[in-house]
C-alpha cells in the first residue's frame, strides 16, 4: 500500500483502502507518524527520519518531530521514487510526517518496540494530545545528501556482510561480496562504500537478486 498512492476507489482492496487513507483520513490529521522495520529484504539501525521538502517551514516542523520522537538514530532520509507514496501524500497535503525504520525483516524486538512506544507517547505530547515530560536520550544525528549513499547489487547469489551496521566506513572500503550459488570456482562480485560515513541499512536475509538493495551509507551530521 505504502507506494500506491492516492489509491483507487474502484481498485484492488488494497488500492481502496489507501484511496480511504488518501481522501478521508490524511486531511483529517496534523501529525502522520509511519512506521515500518525493514521489509522482508533490509535491515536499519532503528532510526526516525524526516525529509528534505521545498517548504522549508514545513520541513522544520517535521524535523522537530523527528527529533522529539528521540529514535536512537535521527535521519534526513533520500527516498528512491517518492512518487506513489504514503510520505509523499501526507507531505503534499502539508502534514508533519515522519517515518522510522527499527531493525529489518519486518521483524521487532523488545528494544526497537521501546523505541517506538517512547517515540510515540513523546509525539502525542508535542502535539498537545496528552501531558507529560518528553522522554529524552542521546539520538545520532544522520543525513543522507545524495543517491552516492546506496548500493545496489549487480549480480545474484549468497551475501556475505563484511561490515556491520553502526560502522564506520571510508569511500572505497568493502561492505559485502556476492557469490554465486549456481556455479563453483568463480569470484565473488565486490561491493565498495561510495561515501565516507556509518552503514545504516543492509540486505538481509542472505540470498540477493540482481539490483536488490545492498547497503545505505548515511553521514554523520
Amino acid at each position: 500500500m505504502n507506494r500506491l498512492f492516492p489509491g483507487n476507489p474502484v481498485g484492488t482492496i488494497t488500492e481502496k483502502i489507501a484511496d480511504y487513507f488518501q481522501r478521508t483520513l490524511l486531511p483529517l490529521a496534523d501529525f502522520v507518524i509511519d512506521f515500518h522495520s525493514g521489509g522482508k529484504s533490509m535491515e536499519f539501525l532503528p532510526f526516525c527520519c524526516a525529509h528534505v521538502l521545498d517548504d522549508k517551514e514545513q520541513q522544520t516542523r517535521c524535523i522537530k518531530a523527528m527529533q522529539t520522537f528521540n529514535a536512537a538514530h535521527s535521519m534526513m532520509l533520500l527516498e528512491i521514487e517518492a512518487e506513489n507514496m504514503y510520505d509523499t501524500a501526507a507531505e503534499n497535503m502539508g502534514k508533519v510526517f515522519i517515518g522510522t525504520e527499527l531493525a529489518g525483516g519486518g521483524t521487532t524486538t523488545a528494544y526497537t518496540v521501546c523505541i517506538a512506544k517512547k517515540g510515540i507517547r513523546n509525539i502525542l505530547r508535542h502535539a498537545g494530545i496528552t501531558k507529560g515530560e518528553l522522554e529524552v536520550g542521546e539520538s545520532l544525528n544522520l543525513d543522507m545528501p545524495d543517491s552516492n549513499c546506496f548500493v545496489f547489487s549487480e549480480s545474484s547469489g549468497l551475501i556475505e556482510h563484511c561490515v556491520d551496521l553502526g560502522s564506520h566506513v571510508k569511500a572505497g572500503d568493502l561492505i559485502s561480496r556476492v557469490h554465486n550459488v549456481e556455479r563453483t570456482g568463480l569470484a565473488p562480485t565486490e561491493y565498495h562504500a561510495k561515501i565516507d560515513g556509518v552503514l545504516a541499512g543492509k540486505h538481509f536475509p542472505e540470498l540477493v537478486a540482481m539490483g536488490d538493495f545492498l547497503a545505505v551509507v548515511a553521514v554523520q551530521i
